[in-house]
């Protein structure tokens, strides 16, 4: 794997592979991660869920919130640094993210890894160069528990022609039935669907072989003890599991009755609880009713003397709203009276400064002065109108003997 990381970045030197070389590394690291027991020791203390098969490969629905992606990034990529036997701080939320991601990449090149791609690569908290960092820091930590991976060991195959024998049909098939008893005692959850194949396929073998009776008896040669190594090499691959599924009827059945005998377990304990909770509720409240009973009887006197005294207080009450009504109404009264007085004794200062004053005697003098002047003005206009009143008889006069004189002559 640290082989195949370290090479160049550019995609000019790269296959057409690249693209999905970043999946391929995240599929890694979730397998070592699953190894490493991930989920307990780190993610259920941060209370974080757990990882997707693609969480740190870049793609449109982790776009929309990289800086939570990148917190995850660096609190995994600590949790390994330390985990590989180097002291690192777990970074925070706030810290700047370029000194975060040199710092990982200084404990990465410590431990051996070439690096050569700047810090920048892993700001975004995605992409190819995260799932190559993360990687290496978990191969370490694997290497560094001893563990390492090994090559498959993949079961032999039989067919079904190696299983049939013509010559003992019947001796396969009652082995077989047999080991099947043996196997469902043990495993209850197991079914040899194969035998039941086989056990089909024997029975019309055994049945063409009755069809075709030699007429001497067939004597097998078969060694018993390799028969037997034969049926223990095949019968592990003759088991085949049924899963249960969550959609069949009778699983819900069984969970119906499993649910139905735990109520009915914890309704026995329940009520129990219950009822000593509803004898100590029914003794507290009788307890709670004799106290009062008794409170009440030793306090009936004081009782009676405060109704009387809250009777008298309610009377006194009343009196006193209606002496504060009359006092109300005295109170507008008076403010009528002294607004009045208010204004009487404005008048009266009024009054008194200019009787003190010598400016009226000015003013009834000027008065006077300007009486003359008109009196003047209308005598002269008098005087001029009596003249043209004069000027007009006269000429009336004259004009009448004139025309008195005139007429005689015509």
């Amino acid at each position: 794997m640290a082989e195949n990381g370290r090479r160049g970045w550019e995609d000019d030197e790269r296959g057409p592979g690249a693209l999905h070389h970043g999946f391929v590394l995240m599929e890694a690291l979730v397998e070592k991660l699953k190894i490493l027991n991930c989920d307990q020791e780190l993610l259920e203390k941060h209370n974080m869920k757990p990882l997707s098969r693609h969480y740190f490969v870049s793609s449109p629905y982790l776009a929309a919130n990289p800086g939570e992606q990148f917190y995850v990034f660096t609190i995994m990529a600590a949790w390994l640094i330390n985990s590989a036997g180097r002291s690192f701080t777990r970074p925070q939320e706030d810290d700047e993210p370029t000194a975060t991601s040199a710092n990982i990449l200084a404990e990465l090149r410590a431990l051996g890894v070439k690096v050569d791609f700047p810090p920048s690569k892993l700001k975004s908290g995605s992409g190819e160069h995260v799932c190559y960092v993360l990687n290496m820091l978990a191969e370490h930590v694997l290497k560094r528990r001893g563990f390492s991976f090994k090559r498959p060991n993949y079961p032999t195959e039989t067919t079904e022609e190696e299983l049939v024998m013509d010559d003992h049909a019947e001796l396969t098939l009652n082995d077989s039935d047999h080991i099947a008893e043996e196997d469902d005692e043990d495993e209850d959850n197991l079914v040899d669907l194969e035998a039941l194949t086989l056990q089909s396929t024997l029975q019309e073998a055994a049945v063409a072989a009755a069809a075709s009776k030699p007429d001497e008896i067939m004597r097998s040669t078969l060694d018993v003890a390799e028969w037997n190594l034969e049926v223990e090499r095949v019968l592990p691959l003759l088991k085949v599991t049924i899963r249960t599924d969550n959609k069949d009827w009778r699983v819900h059945v069984d969970q119906m009755h499993q649910h139905q005998d735990a109520i009915k377990s914890s309704l026995h304990e329940a009520k129990g609880y219950i009822g000593k909770l509803e004898e100590d509720i029914s003794r507290t409240l009788e307890k709670v009713s004799s106290r009062e009973k008794y409170m009440n009887k030793q306090l009936e006197g004081v009782i009676s003397e405060h109704r009387a005294a809250q009777a008298k207080l309610g009377e006194v009450r009343e009196l006193y709203q209606r002496a504060s009504g009359g006092v109300a109404q005295r109170t507008r009264l008076l403010a009528e009276l002294s607004e009045e007085l208010e204004k009487v004794k404005q008048e009266m200062e009024e009054r008194g400064s200019s009787m003190s004053d010598g400016a009226a005697v000015v003013k009834i003098k000027q008065s006077a002065g300007k009486l003359k002047q008109e009196i003047v003005r209308m005598d002269v206009r008098a005087g001029v109108v009596a003249h043209m009143l004069l000027h007009a008889k006269l000429k009336h006069k004259s004009d009448i003997s004139f025309h008195m004189h005139a007429s005689p002559a015509v």
